[in-house]
């Protein structure tokens, strides 16, 4: 019999009204593979390595000139005399990752207020990890390719691509403790800040001041509307949009706005978790006790409409929005910079001596420089007693952390845009990043089978429980 007849009476069904049963059967089918990639941790990564393939395929065919001029489509707005037009490749590059960068900005305020960096002692080692992560590789490249003309390169190699990386902790599966992946989480972060800082120091032009004014009076707007207490956050898009217009004014890539505007998000909820609960409880039952009747459907909507600014408050503007985001940060804007970007010809006479010096200084830099630098600075803080290993780990795993910290492939792609005007030198930036961040992920995994054991997850897990009950008691 089917499902809808046996239904009680009142009750909700399985199918939408109006909605044919064999139909919708049919797109549960053809959506669920779908929604099961984007449950795994690891789909961001590969979306991301897809799209870079099909980028450097389509760099390498005769469809290579139509694809460059693709990018460079013009894109703007125009209003009588004014007219404001930038490249496709523009709006990537500075306009959709200006998302990406303010998705970053509010996961670094939201650990530095209640997770892995708001506490010292558990921030002190991938602290001490990322500025190793990133003082080893600058310095490798730089003792590769010092010149005059390769020189501004150095920050390339320096950022770590958090999805990438997880992607190979997820493909070793039970060999990867928890607290493995929370520190290589942690690590991306400061690894982050750091890349944002430097591009804020040394990728921007000269600074000019009338630029700063028309930050400042977006960065005051938002402010303000904090003040007079504005929860709708589509509110604050008009201030931010002034504040990223006036960074990019003022010689600054306009990504930092992004960065700024995600640090200042406000990282405390309104009602919480009990508020929520108080709250909503509180509806059900006035709505439980009042009897049906002909203002029914009214007094349901009044209800819905009180449990929703409930639900929007239970979290933090931040959370909320990095809830609401990360799909899009994962799954479209950086397959998108990565189809933008990662397109680089490759033939055997197309580079010479310098370009080849670019391409060995960020290999070097991120596939012998990051691991090393991640291990000398984590066993110098731990000698010190500084920091101290999480539960369940040793220096086996910081190893795998170090390996893998090496895969750096959007924010290094980003970075060698600012980088590097010279085409020929931009190319081989990004071949050395491409190459770098496959040979890092291959090693990472031959490493993590060769030294982690497939118990080890499971081992760490008794150890960190065993370590909480001796605490406890």
């Amino acid at each position: 019999m089917p499902l809808i007849e046996s239904t009680p009476p009142g009750a909700p069904t399985t199918a939408p009204p109006g909605a044919w049963e064999p139909l919708l059967e049919l797109s549960r089918v053809a959506v669920r593979p779908l929604e099961r990639f984007l449950r795994i941790h690891a789909a961001s990564g590969i979306l991301l390595f897809v799209t870079a393939t099909v980028s450097l395929i389509i760099a390498n065919t005769s469809l290579a000139e139509g694809w460059a001029h693709f990018w460079h489509t013009p894109l703007g707005l125009r209003a009588g005399a004014f007219t404001f037009e930038r490249s496709l490749e523009w709006w990537v590059n500075d306009g959709l990752m200006t998302v990406f960068f303010f998705v970053v900005g509010m996961e670094i305020r939201r650990e530095i207020h209640h997770g892995e960096l708001s506490e010292w002692r558990r921030a002190s080692l991938p602290i001490a990890a990322a500025l190793g992560g990133m003082l080893a590789p600058a310095g490798l490249y730089l003792l590769f390719a010092g010149g005059t003309e390769t020189r501004p390169g150095w920050g390339v190699p320096m950022a770590t691509d958090i999805a990438f990386a997880i992607g190979v902790l997820t493909v070793l599966g039970k060999r990867v403790p928890a607290a493995l992946r929370v520190l290589l989480l942690a690590l991306a972060i400061i690894d982050d800040l750091g890349a944002i800082l430097v591009i804020a120091l040394f990728y921007s032009s000269g600074i000019s001041w009338a630029g700063l004014g028309i930050a400042a009076l977006g960065f005051v707007g938002i402010f303000t509307m904090q003040r007079f207490g504005v929860r709708t956050k589509l509110f604050y898009l008009v201030p931010s949009v002034v504040a990223w217009a006036g960074i990019a004014a003022a010689g600054i890539h306009p990504t930092i706005a992004g960065v700024i505007v995600g640090l200042v998000t406000p990282v405390h909820a309104w009602l919480g978790q009990a508020g929520f609960l108080a709250g909503v409880r509180r509806e059900l039952e006035l709505l439980a006790a009042r009897a049906p009747g002909a203002n029914a459907p009214e007094e349901l909507a009044a209800t819905l409409k009180h449990v929703d600014a409930a639900r929007r408050e239970a979290l933090s503007p931040a959370e909320s929005l990095i809830e609401t985001l990360h799909p899009w940060v994962a799954f479209f804007i950086m397959p998108v910079f990565a189809l933008a970007n990662a397109g680089v010809t490759i033939t055997s006479g197309g580079l010479d001596a310098t370009s080849w010096q670019v391409v060995t200084a960020v290999t070097a830099g991120l596939v012998v420089g990051k691991p090393l630098g991640v291990l000398v600075l984590s066993w110098l803080v731990i000698r010190l007693k500084i920091a101290t290993l999480p539960a369940g780990l040793n220096f086996r795993h910081l190893v795998v952390l170090g390996v893998v910290a090496g895969v750096g492939f959007t924010m290094s792609l980003f970075i060698a845009q600012l980088a590097f005007t010279d085409v020929r030198l931009l190319a081989a930036a990004k071949l050395g990043v491409l190459a770098a961040s496959v040979l890092a992920a291959m090693l990472g995994l031959v490493l993590g089978r060769v030294l982690l054991s497939p118990g080890s997850a499971a081992d760490a897990a008794m150890t960190a429980d065993e370590a909480e009950r001796s605490t406890s008691h």
